[in-house]
């Protein structure tokens, strides 16, 4: 689905950020790119509201180097948070703001520098313990029925509120998360959203 058919994407930054607190490290939503859905992430971070994150991932691409740079420069101007997903150095080097830990790569969680901002996603209770004393949020996923094609069996809105009472982190919810599924996280303990793409229709 490309970039230009998202027409929900303030109303989503909008109703992700009443689910934050005002002491916030991360804004209310957070933002993965994908190289299907958003082969440009530079064109994405020039369309995000300043109030979101935006997660670089970065799937082994030859010219990424040079894209987290630029990514960096723009999200900067614009106050959006970047995070590299799983690679520390790179995000060091390009100036990005902190490191996304996908489950896969929990082993390495950790803070790469001080005050670097720290996410992981994580899809069962072991993973949420391992991840936790180390971040600024977890990523639980996932949420609702997605159409992705990695995308596992949706836990909703109840489940997603018991692992916000058993973590330290702040939890956000990850997967089918959209301006319309957003709503059902109100009054949860669920702190901020995520989604892949910029997913979500008015």
């Amino acid at each position: 689905m490309a970039l230009t058919t998202y027409d929900g994407l303030d109303a989503l930054a909008r109703r992700a950020g009443a689910l934050t607190r005002a002491d916030a490290v991360l804004p209310g939503l957070l933002v993965l790119s994908d190289p299907q859905r958003t082969p440009d992430p530079v064109a994405l971070a020039q369309r995000l509201p300043a109030a979101c994150g935006l997660i670089l991932r970065t799937f082994g691409r030859k010219d990424i180097e040079a894209q987290a740079r630029d990514l960096a420069q723009v999200c900067a101007a614009r106050r959006v948070a970047l995070l590299i997903s799983a690679d520390p150095d790179l995000a060091a080097q390009s100036g990005a703001d902190g490191v996304h830990w996908p489950q896969w790569a929990l082993s390495r969680v950790g803070r790469p520098w001080p005050g670097a901002l720290v996410t992981a996603s994580v899809h069962d209770a072991g993973a949420l313990r391992r991840a936790q004393p180390f971040v600024d949020a977890v990523l639980v996923s996932t949420a609702f029925p997605s159409a992705s094609p990695s995308a596992g069996r949706p836990i909703g809105a109840f489940r997603l509120a018991a692992f916000a009472r058993r973590s330290r982190a702040p939890v956000y919810a990850l997967g089918g998360v959209n301006a319309k599924t957003v709503r059902r996280l109100e009054g949860l303990g669920v702190r901020g959203a995520a989604a892949v793409g910029a997913a979500g229709r008015g």
